[in-house]
């Protein structure tokens, strides 16, 4: 079973930028959607960004405009950009593994182990 690594996370100020990495264990990783999700404290996971084999991708209405979701399939690797970031957007990230795209936690059975992004004011 592919296996995901997330890193890339870290403390920033508000209006800063990260970039996050998901690195898979698997070549066969380049025939599946990626999905970023996040987690706030006290809150469910949420959906952020996916990217499909082919490179088409969707944004939640809530960080579109300000992250951007790309892969690099002779890495085994997606990325999350984040730029202008705000309070809002702390939580612990995480990549997801499926065949499609959904916005819904319950259709994801590979997760990596997330990482941890903390935005201050």
């Amino acid at each position: 079973q592919v296996q995901l690594a997330e890193s890339g996370g870290g403390s920033v100020q508000a209006g800063g930028s990260l970039r996050l990495s998901c690195a898979a264990s698997e070549r066969t990783f380049s025939s599946y959607t990626v999905a970023w999700f996040r987690q706030a404290p006290g809150k469910e996971r949420e959906f952020v960004a996916c990217i499909r084999s082919g490179g088409t991708r969707n944004h939640a209405d809530t960080v579109k405009g300000r992250f951007t979701i790309s892969r690099d399939n002779a890495k085994n690797t997606v990325y999350l950009q984040m730029n202008s970031l705000k309070p809002e957007d702390t939580a612990v990230y995480y990549c997801a593994l499926r065949n499609l795209c959904s916005a819904y936690v319950e259709d994801y059975t590979v997760w990596g182990q997330g990482t941890q992004v903390t935005v201050s004011s």
